[in-house]
């Protein structure tokens, strides 16, 4: 058996991939208001700030800031899965379970990074960012609507050109090409 250890750094910085069970799944960009709410009513009972997210159809990720007395992100992310699954569950969309009953809705774990300094920032948001190009789902970051990208070009962090057109190769930011 694996042992997991997480670090706990209140205040930290983290970077997070959050996985559907069902990798073939489009649920969360079809229900994209729901993983919204789901995210607002978890950071009004339990504050912590989005530096960058993107949600694509199976999985997520996300460069999250906790409170400076907090770091119990396990916890936000119990109740960001649960509002997410009960919400869904309210409006009849039929969840697969497992044979125990439970929900198989989500992985059960879910990738976990302290940032570490504003290079390795930086680095994840822009991770974050090109992951919709990365999977070939668009060419162009800006084409990607459930991305914080649009906020970064609103406040002019990065031009609307910003990675420019990938034209299908999606080996950019460390990524391995198909085959290497």
């Amino acid at each position: 058996m694996v042992l997991y250890r997480r670090n706990f750094l209140p205040g930290g910085t983290y970077f997070f991939t959050v996985t559907l069970f069902d990798r073939r799944s489009s649920l969360l960009i079809e229900n994209v208001d729901v993983l919204r709410d789901a995210f607002r009513v978890v950071r009004k009972e339990r504050p912590f700030e989005i530096d960058a997210i993107v949600i694509l159809p199976d999985h997520l990720h996300v460069v999250m800031k906790l409170s400076l007395d907090d770091a119990d992100f396990a916890g936000r992310w119990r109740r960001i899965k649960g509002h997410f699954s009960s919400a869904l569950l309210q409006a009849g969309v039929n969840l697969a379970r497992h044979s125990n009953g439970e929900l198989a809705l989500w992985q059960r774990r879910y990738w976990e990074h302290t940032i570490r300094d504003e290079d390795d920032f930086a680095r994840h948001v822009d991770y974050v960012h090109f992951n919709p190009v990365k999977h070939g789902y668009v060419r162009s970051v800006r084409d990607w609507a459930h991305s914080s990208f649009h906020r970064y070009v609103r406040l002019g962090v990065f031009p609307e050109d910003w990675a420019g057109d990938a034209g299908g190769s999606g080996d950019a930011f460390g990524e391995r090409a198909e085959g290497d």
